[in-house]
């Protein structure tokens, strides 16, 4: 009944046009006041010092002096020193490091010198800008604009930029695959392999010795170390001991039986919340895409699972190991590649490193475990040594399977899933829909790491492969065999 009424008063007296806002219904606004209220703006942190703050501790815009001033206020304890050791630098490159983060571009200038780099090397990693391009473009900035506070070259960039401790290591490798040449020094240096003989240097570069192939490694202690120098990503390190599980569902691997049954073994490790628990994971690509379809380039990650599941799958979180070298894929002597990072595993499950927590602001001894592999099923023969080209290739079935070849695709089919129903369901009577048999079978027995060991008893040795592979002019035609090798990985257990 009221529709009506309130609709005629909106067509005789509508809203005025310039009532944009309807907080107001006729009543009196009141008066503002005559002194002008002056609100404090936020304090808005600047990234790149945080980033600086991460690095080498809170210095602040003061350099050195801020680094005592905050000496003296946390009580005499001398944290800042014991980031500036744990980041391996000494005084002059700390004060080079700050004096560069606080230099302004140019007179007038919001942007600092070592801010600026920074974005800039963002731009050639996004853009794919080669490194010549990149010091013509400096050098047109340092022509352009007078004034301006820029490295003549980008090599010299990359030189403040290693600082933030980025840098990664090169080992020469076999062109074959055979070997790193991990023991050089300057009065011993290996020029050929051990195994196939073939030389170490590269024959197109005459002038210079220049290794043939060469495998980037990322050392991975500084990496872990580092989670725990930002205070944020520190509290986020130990979300798996604080968060409450809620539901009983699966939603992190700290809710899974393996995780639970490796703290029931291991209870020294699960008492230090701390502790980082690791996932690995790898797999070949194209470098150059449509371009080339012959290099095959396999870079390693290592994904940190204390980390909450937003967070420790995010590909921020993730963590470069190494990036394998093509032409072509590794194949079983992937492991070979994979010797320094088992060689720092080992060291940080037996010894551990001393590590600063800045959320704490103590000092802890931390241990790194890898409880996971991930990968494709190439990739999975590759790090297991498991046979997946064959009838067998199920590795949860392992020998407990009765393969089925599909003669007319030339293909391995799976379709025992039937076997891990319930001994009532009717699938496991339905012939029709399935290979025309009945399942009487029940799941395949797990298998424990001592099984698979005892399974490995006569497989040979990484070593005995290698030199029997290049004892005679071409390569010995071997016997399918379900294991190919005895992975790395449980080099680990020994």
């Amino acid at each position: 009944m009221a529709k009506r009424p309130v609709q005629d008063h909106l067509l005789l007296k509508p809203f005025t046009k310039n009532y944009l806002v309807w907080n107001r219904h006729g009543e009196i606004q009141p008066a503002e006041p005559s002194s002008i209220e002056v609100q404090a703006t936020p304090y808005q942190e600047n990234p790149l010092n945080t980033l600086m703050n991460d690095v080498f501790g809170h210095h602040g815009d003061e350099g050195i002096t801020g680094v005592n001033d905050a000496v003296i206020h946390n009580g005499g304890k001398d944290i800042a020193d014991e980031r500036l050791h744990e980041a391996s630098f000494d005084g002059s490159e700390f004060n080079e490091f700050v004096r560069d983060g606080n230099e302004k571009l140019h007179e007038g200038s919001k942007c600092t010198n070592l801010e600026f780099i920074i974005k800039l090397y963002h731009i050639n990693v996004l853009c794919r800008i080669s490194d010549k391009a990149m010091t013509m473009i400096l050098n047109l900035l340092r022509d352009t604009f007078d004034g301006i506070r820029l490295p003549s070259s980008f090599y010299l960039a990359k030189q403040v930029i290693c600082k933030l401790g980025l840098e990664y290591t090169k080992i020469n490798a076999c062109l074959n695959d055979c070997m790193l040449y991990l023991d050089d020094n300057s009065d011993n240096v290996q020029d050929t392999c051990k195994y196939c003989g073939i030389s170490r240097w590269s024959l197109k570069k005459k002038k210079k010795k220049q290794a043939a192939k060469v495998l980037r490694y990322f050392p991975l202690k500084p990496r872990l170390k580092r989670l725990y120098m930002c205070s944020k990503t520190a509290e986020h390190m130990q979300w798996h001991n604080s968060a409450p599980a809620r539901d009983g569902l699966l939603r992190h691997p700290r809710d899974s039986q393996a995780w639970k049954d490796f703290n029931a073994t291991h209870t020294l490790f699960a008492e230090e919340p701390r502790n980082v628990r690791l996932g690995l994971a790898t797999d070949g690509f194209n470098p150059f895409g449509a371009l080339s379809s012959t290099n095959s380039i396999w870079p390693v990650f290592l994904i940190p699972y204390n980390l909450p599941p937003w967070m420790c799958m995010n590909h921020t979180s993730f963590i470069l190991s190494m990036v394998i070298p093509g032409r072509k894929s590794p194949g079983n002597k992937i492991d070979v590649y994979l010797q320094p990072l088992i060689d720092e595993l080992e060291d940080l499950w037996n010894d551990g490193v001393e590590t600063f927590n800045s959320s704490s602001r103590n000092t802890f001894r931390m241990h790194a475990s890898l409880m996971w592999t991930i990968s494709d099923f190439p990739g999975l023969g590759m790090l297991s040594g498991w046979n997946t080209h064959i009838g067998l290739a199920c590795p949860s079935c392992n020998f407990d399977f009765y393969p089925c070849y599909l003669r007319h695709s030339s293909k391995w089919c799976f379709i025992g899933h039937r076997r891990f129903l319930g001994r009532n369901h009717r699938f496991r009577l339905n012939r029709v829909h399935f290979d025309g048999s009945i399942e009487e079978r029940g799941p395949p027995k797990k298998l424990s790491g001592v099984d698979i060991l005892e399974q490995q008893q006569g497989v040979e040795t990484r070593d005995q492969q290698r030199k029997e592979s290049h004892s005679s002019g071409k390569r010995p035609r071997r016997e399918v065999k379900q294991w190919n090798k005895q992975s790395i990985f449980f080099d680990l257990l020994y």
